[in-house]
C-alpha cells in the first residue's frame, strides 16, 4: 500500500512543474509573473539574469523562471534548459519588426535537446493595444501550426490587466501528466 501511496503522491503531489517565460526584451515577461504571483502591476525594469517564483494553481506548483530577454542575454538562455516542462513564450503583438527574430529564438529553443518534452505556451501580450496583431496573425507568422513534436496554445493577453493569464495557466495545468 505505501508504495502504491509514493507513487500516487510523485504522480499528483506537491512537485513543482519547471518552467521558463522567454521572449524578447520589453515583451512583458516580468509584468506577466508577478501577475501571476500577485495579481497587480509592479513597476519592472529590464532583467539582467533571471527573476524565479512558485506559482502555485490548484495544488499544481510552478516554478517559473523570468529569463532576461536583451539580445546580449539570450546566449544564455539554454543554461536555464535543464529539466523543463512548459515554455512560456511572451510575444510583444506590438513589434512588428521583431517578430522575426522572435521566430529564430522559438526555433532554436524547440530544437534544444533538453527541451525536447517541453510544451509550449505562446502569449500575445498587449492585446490592449491599438494596430496590435491578432493572435492568429501571430500564430501564422511563427508557424505554430508546423510545430508537431511539442504541445503548444497561443493564448491572447493583457499583462496590465491579468486579461487572458488564467485561460492560458489552465492551459498548463491541463497538460500535467500527459506526455
Amino acid at each position: 500500500m505505501g508504495l502504491i501511496f509514493a507513487k500516487l503522491w510523485s504522480l499528483f503531489g506537491n512537485q513543482e512543474h519547471k518552467v521558463i517565460i522567454v521572449g524578447l526584451d520589453n515583451a512583458g515577461k516580468t509584468t506577466i509573473l508577478y501577475q501571476f504571483l500577485m495579481n497587480e502591476v509592479v513597476h519592472t525594469s529590464p532583467t539582467i539574469g533571471s527573476n524565479v517564483e512558485e506559482i502555485v494553481v490548484k495544488n499544481t506548483h510552478f516554478l517559473m523562471w523570468d529569463i532576461g530577454g536583451q539580445e546580449s542575454l539570450r546566449s544564455s538562455w539554454n543554461t536555464y534548459y535543464s529539466n523543463t516542462e512548459f515554455i512560456i513564450l511572451v510575444v510583444d503583438s506590438i513589434d512588428r519588426e521583431r517578430l522575426s527574430i522572435t521566430k529564430e529564438e522559438l526555433y532554436r529553443m524547440l530544437a534544444h535537446e533538453d527541451l525536447r518534452k517541453a510544451a509550449v505556451l505562446i502569449f500575445a501580450n498587449k492585446q490592449d493595444m491599438k494596430g496590435c496583431m491578432t493572435a492568429a496573425e501571430i500564430s501564422t507568422y511563427l508557424t505554430l501550426s508546423s510545430i508537431k513534436d511539442h504541445p503548444w496554445h497561443i493564448q491572447s493577453c493583457c499583462a496590465l490587466t491579468g486579461e487572458g493569464l488564467c485561460q492560458g495557466l489552465e492551459w498548463m495545468s491541463s497538460r500535467i501528466g500527459v506526455r
